[in-house]
């Protein structure tokens, strides 16, 4: 475990075998117990109405009587239940030997109700776009009808998961004690939107593609999507220094290093699935909430919860001047930049020193009681 293709850090839905990379065994990896959640007529804010919502989801640890130690981690893009695995255990920030953690799924992935796995009439293209705020509903129908839980010591969110952590706390201020939200904002600027644009585009110009009724998945659409992704993903500086070049194999050039990113970046993604997660990061924005008209600085003043705000200082999806500007909006946050070039995946323990200083400042937020 010494080694391992940086592939497998490239994809967020993978981004833990980086530290496994660094000497980390499987061992020591804490391993979930799936489960899936129904919720049967499903209305999205689209109006779109789904017979049936599937939320796929992990568990961690136990619930205790008093149903008082539960921890939400909401994924990241295209992410499974096992992305917070860099957090979890009795050395790390969240030990499940005392806390039940819920690993959820957001729509699109392929697991939960996506545009892949969703009979007609809502197959492939015609799948409704679901907002963060949807799929935010969708698991406070599984924690409240399903596990019981009504309220939590924390949620902690990475990216998309972030955006989760966001609307929770705006959606339903008292529901946790603590919020965590790490290289994710809480409204997407025009900037991101623009980014994520060009990564449809350049998904869709594939002529297989044929408006998401391929017939074969568009193999071509698809590593030209991976190539404008990976162009943001690390800081410049991770590129001038070369750091792509810890933990790759042997002989790797820069042209096998991009090109295996081209060619397998998020292997066996559908592509339907890859936008619609894509729009559902467009469309994010507190300040869309009802009650506040449209008004992002109103939504983040109304935040009750102690909220840690860890920005990477070298993120190019989420600027760390967009998380200054919003931190200057909330009453009870604490704003603390990741230091690191490994820009985005920083906030997902990307390098061993991203990993120690997350799990550090974390689990000193969370040992706080309030």
């Amino acid at each position: 475990m010494k080694k391992v293709v940086l592939l497998l850090l490239i994809s967020q839905t993978m981004v833990t075998h980086r530290v496994l990379a660094q000497g980390a065994t499987e061992s020591k990896v804490e391993k979930g117990e799936r489960h899936e959640f129904v919720i049967a007529n499903f209305k999205t804010e689209s109006g779109v109405v789904l017979p049936q919502a599937h939320v796929v989801y992990g568990t961690y640890g136990k619930l205790n009587a008093a149903k008082d130690n539960a921890v939400l981690l909401p994924s990241h893009y295209m992410a499974n239940f096992h992305g917070y695995e860099w957090l979890i255990g009795a050395d790390k920030a969240l030990d499940s030997s005392k806390l039940f953690l819920v690993a959820t799924e957001l729509f699109g992935n392929g697991n939960s109700s996506s545009p892949s796995n969703t009979p007609e009439p809502f197959h492939g293209p015609r799948f409704p776009v679901t907002t963060i705020r949807d799929n935010v509903e969708a698991v406070h129908h599984l924690l409240t009808e399903e596990l019981k839980i009504t309220h939590l010591r924390a949620i902690v969110g990475f990216s998309m998961g972030a955006q989760q952590g966001f609307q929770w706390a705006v959606s339903y201020p008292a529901f946790a004690d603590r919020i965590v939200a790490t290289s994710g904002t809480a409204k997407t600027y025009g900037h991101g939107i623009v980014r994520l644009e060009s990564e449809i585009t350049a998904l869709t110009t594939d002529p297989v593609f044929a408006n998401g009724d391929y017939k074969e998945q568009p193999k071509k659409g698809i590593e030209a999507f991976a190539i404008v992704w990976t162009a943001w993903l690390f800081s410049q500086e991770w590129w001038r220094k070369e750091m792509w070049r810890e933990g790759a194999k042997p002989g790797t050039t820069f042209e096998s290093f991009v090109n295996e990113l081209k060619m397998n970046f998020i292997p066996g993604a559908d592509a339907n699935n890859l936008i619609l997660q894509m729009r559902t990061w467009e469309k994010h924005d507190v300040g869309t909430t009802p009650a506040f008209g449209g008004d992002v600085e109103k939504a983040l003043a109304s935040i009750k919860v102690s909220f840690l705000y860890m920005p990477s200082d070298t993120d190019l999806y989420f600027p760390v001047s967009d998380a200054k500007y919003e931190a200057s909006f909330m009453k009870t946050v604490t704003l603390m930049p990741i230091p690191s070039l490994w820009g985005h995946p920083a906030g997902a323990a990307a390098d061993p020193a991203d990993a120690k200083f997350l799990n550090e400042n974390i689990g000193r937020f969370l040992a706080v009681r309030n």
